[in-house]
């Protein structure tokens, strides 16, 4: 059964980036600039935070706008990157409806969660998890 990661309690989120740390490591690199899910303050502490990640669209429109073919939808929703087909246009960027594409200025490609789960592992709220998609 294919799976994805969802966004279950965001209220819980206090944003401790514990989940961008995780995906950056598991992308390799240490810090936050490799990671496929970010928090961000919706004005202070007061307000909380947002957690931006992939959704898994059934009909992913960042993979109908690339004109090379990079992104593939997967099953269960959401797209994976061949990153040998990029060519860096960022029509991707401009495509997601929520802003869950973001880029590798490194490598200039886009960086899209894969729906691993890696980082619902480090979240102490309960805020993502892994979910089984019907």
């Amino acid at each position: 059964m294919p799976k994805r990661l969802a966004v279950v309690d965001p209220d819980k989120c206090v944003g401790c980036l514990s989940c961008m740390f995780a995906c950056s490591r598991k992308m390799g690199a240490s810090g936050l600039y490799k990671s496929a899910i970010h928090v961000r303050s919706v004005g202070g502490f007061e307000r909380g935070f947002t957690v931006i990640v992939c959704r898994a669209c059934k009909d992913p429109p960042c993979a109908s706008v690339c004109p090379v073919g990079a992104l593939t939808p997967r099953e269960g929703g959401g797209v994976i990157v061949n990153h040998e087909k990029c060519i860096g246009c960022r029509n991707c960027i401009a495509a997601c409806p929520i802003g869950a594409v973001f880029w590798d200025e490194e490598e200039e490609k886009p960086l899209i969660c894969v729906h691993c789960g890696y980082c619902a592992n480090y979240c102490p709220y309960g805020v993502i998890k892994l979910e089984e998609v019907m």
